[in-house]
């Protein structure tokens, strides 16, 4: 049984957030975004609304939420959305239908279940028509805009507005997307590319026309993370936007829908939900890193689909929302995306063959709320981490989403044969952007490097003279590639004269200072060295043989690194500190079926009271968030309200009181705890508030808990001792 008492720390910061630009959204720490006007059972009171889509009634729920004290921005699809009047020709007088993204047998690709809501093709009309809509809003006064989900179907490429796009951008007739592997690469660069210029353009406009009206309006792209979309199967720009000019960020739309999608390890397919938002968060962070732009993670407390029960959200989320939480760079949050779904919402009990549905249970609403305030605190100085071995990445490609398409779609089991057997270690691993590889900084954190070109390729040869540079320097990067990807072939910079390489590889081999038809082995480059295996990734994740071959190359590899300091190290946990906050995950499939405890004075964020506890004890497979009582404790305060199932502003002391409001959406529950310094003699809510549910003092811990109705628009407590 693994120990820590009291949690003794080296408080360093973390190595993945070692000299790196705070990836928070200005103007707000937290987000959700509502297609509804205000509602006092929606009045989770984080920082900013984002009223979604332009409509004639975009002007009435903008007044709402402002009205109710939130920074006001707006989200609407750039891909799809309610835009009838372009398709029907209400917009310019032509019809627009033949602009949707269609598949090989002419069916149109329609969002979820509509026949009115199309994934389009963005052509030049169309994105004149968005800018139209960014003029309604940005003359609404909306502080930010935010253009949702640039995405292209894999499968799809055969609509006249595409087969044009294509004559334009190649200068040359049309090809069949699922005709060959050069003909899919061509077509998804195809897509890549024009929603980029979409964007580019719209973003363009959105910059020129608010400052034309004295004022910035910031533009982000909310969008899934690129190893989701890889996996789904659709193309979008990714850490292309970044060379957008007016792009001021992204949200990172991780949640549950994304991150339960199954993946192989150990040859059987299942959900790792923590996994792969861990790797999809850790994505999008280190996308953005070295750019200076900004970010929010999102986490879902329900997701897009209905038919799970109230248990099954709950699990899901916490796997999410603590994954999110091991990147103390990030500490902007859409805490919820909908929250018309999740507080009234209706879904099953635990068990499915029930029949029915029902609200969301009180205690989970609770939960859902301390964690929000929780979130809201995430700024933290004092930053440590227990995991296993630090500064090894895995290099990833918007290319990857290049690859997965007919006639031979490119299988996912690569990218996590690299990533899972040593996340399942405890160690940190991070997926790495190759397209920021020429970007200052970008590698600086890293000791050791996994790259691949067999499910992904990269599409500019000067990465491999960084990446080069890189090894010299010192540190290690490894290849694994056995040639037997057909994408190999697609015409390229590597096989394009005067270049004459079957393969990326090859050229890698050259640049490093080898033949490039190098046998596989290790070779010393400069300072640094380079491993070739001659291996497929994928078959690390087909089973407990391949995750074992994978690790111990790699602690091999990490043993050249002959000064670092850090010793190769495994373990079943990650457990991070930030500032009070402590973040536990204890992995299943590890290494050891341990379970991990800790000891001290902590208050449970997850416990929908609050709960008070002196010890926790972590099965594999579990997950914790935890308040730290000494943390406030030896900040010198004698009074502090520690956490709280509603928002929480305007604290102050006074002789022996405390004073606080406390926020939160009607028909929930708040419960807060409160550090004292003695049993408190009176407890006073303002008026027309309710009265305390429940009043309980904690001698052993000297806070008081306090549970009661929470009140749209705020209340102030005063508790005097």
């Amino acid at each position: 049984m693994q120990v820590i008492k009291r949690l003794s720390f080296i408080l360093a910061v973390a190595f993945f957030s070692g000299g790196a630009s705070p990836v928070v959204a200005e103007g707000g720490r937290t987000c959700f975004q509502t297609a509804g006007g205000y509602d006092d059972k929606l009045d989770i009171a984080s920082d900013v609304a984002i009223v979604y889509g332009v409509d004639e009634r975009l002007p009435g729920r903008i007044k709402g939420w402002r009205e109710a004290g939130y920074t006001i921005h707006l989200m609407t699809g750039i891909a799809w959305g309610s835009y009838e009047d372009y398709f029907d020709g209400r917009f310019d007088g032509k019809l627009h239908r033949d602009e949707i993204q269609e598949l090989n047998d002419g069916q149109k690709k329609w969002h979820g279940g509509s026949t009115t809501v199309g994934y389009n093709v963005p052509t030049r009309s169309y994105t004149e028509y968005m800018k139209g809509k960014m003029k309604t809003a940005i003359d609404l006064a909306v502080e930010a805009i935010h253009l949702e989900e640039p995405e292209f179907w894999v499968q799809t490429g055969w609509s006249p507005a595409f087969k044009e796009a294509w004559q334009r951008f190649y200068g040359e007739p049309w090809e069949a997307p699922d005709s060959s592997v050069d003909a899919q690469w061509r077509a998804s660069k195809l897509k890549y590319e024009l929603y980029f210029e979409c964007l580019n353009k719209v973003i363009g406009f959105i910059k020129e026309y608010s400052r034309g009206k004295g004022r910035e309006v910031e533009c982000y792209v909310p969008t899934h993370s690129m190893v989701n979309y890889w996996s789904w199967r659709l193309v979008s720009p990714e850490s292309h936007l970044i060379d957008i000019p007016g792009l001021d960020g992204y949200i990172a739309q991780v949640w549950t829908g994304t991150a339960r999608t199954p993946n192989r390890y150990l040859g059987e397919w299942k959900e790792r939900t923590f996994e792969t938002a861990f790797l999809e968060y850790g994505e999008m962070a280190s996308m953005i890193a070295p750019t200076g732009k900004k970010m929010w993670f999102l986490a879902d407390p329900v997701e897009d689909n209905p038919n799970r029960t109230w248990e099954d959200y709950r699990r899901n989320y916490e796997c999410t929302v603590i994954a999110s939480l091991f990147f103390p760079e990030a500490w902007g949050f859409e805490v919820m995306p909908w929250p018309s779904r999740i507080f009234q919402g209706q879904y099953r009990k635990a068990d499915l063959t029930t029949k029915g549905a029902e609200g969301i249970p009180a205690d989970y609403a609770t939960e859902i709320l301390s964690v929000i305030n929780a979130l809201n605190d995430m700024e933290q100085e004092r930053v440590a981490f227990d995991s296993g071995t630090k500064g090894i990445g895995v290099l990833v490609s918007d290319t990857m989403m290049f690859q997965r398409g007919e006639p031979h779609p490119t299988p996912i089991e690569g990218f996590f044969g690299l990533t899972l057997p040593l996340l399942k270690r405890g160690i940190p691993v991070r997926p790495l952007h190759l397209e920021n590889v020429l970007r200052p900084g970008c590698l600086d954190p890293y000791r050791l490097l996994l790259l691949s070109y067999e499910f992904m390729k990269p599409l500019k040869a000067e990465y491999h003279n960084a990446l080069a540079a890189w090894v010299k320097k010192g540190n290690v990067l490894m290849y694994f590639g056995d040639g037997s990807d057909p994408f190999h072939a697609v015409r390229e910079w590597w096989n394009t004269s005067p270049a004459k390489y079957a393969t990326p590889a090859e050229h890698l081999f050259e640049t490093l200072g080898l033949q490039k038809d190098a046998e596989p082995g290790r070779y010393a480059v400069g300072k640094g060295y380079f491993f070739h295996e001659k291996v497929n990734p994928g078959d690390f994740a087909m089973s407990k043989e391949g995750e074992e071959k994978l690790a111990a190359s790699v602690k091999g590899a990490f043993g050249e690194l002959s000064e670092s300091h850090e010793e190769w190290k495994e373990q079943n946990y990650l457990h991070m500190v930030r500032g009070p906050y402590h973040i536990i995950a204890v992995l299943d499939e590890s290494i050891s079926n341990k379970p991990y405890v800790i000891s001290g004075d902590f208050v449970d964020v997850l416990d929908p009271r609050l709960a008070v506890k002196t010890k926790a004890e972590f099965e594999p497979g579990t997950r914790g968030l935890f308040y730290d009582i000494d943390f406030a404790r030896k900040s010198g305060a004698k009074a502090r309200v520690l956490l709280s199932a509603s928002r929480l502003r305007d604290e102050r002391i006074s002789g022996r009181s405390i004073t606080f409001n406390s926020r939160g959406p009607s028909a929930t529950t708040a419960a807060t705890r409160i550090l004292l310094p003695e049993e408190p003699k009176e407890v006073e809510f303002s008026k027309a508030s309710p009265e305390p549910i429940h009043r309980e003092w904690d001698a052993a811990s000297r806070t008081l808990l306090l549970v009661y109705e929470n009140v749209p628009g705020g209340v102030e407590i005063t508790v005097r001792w």
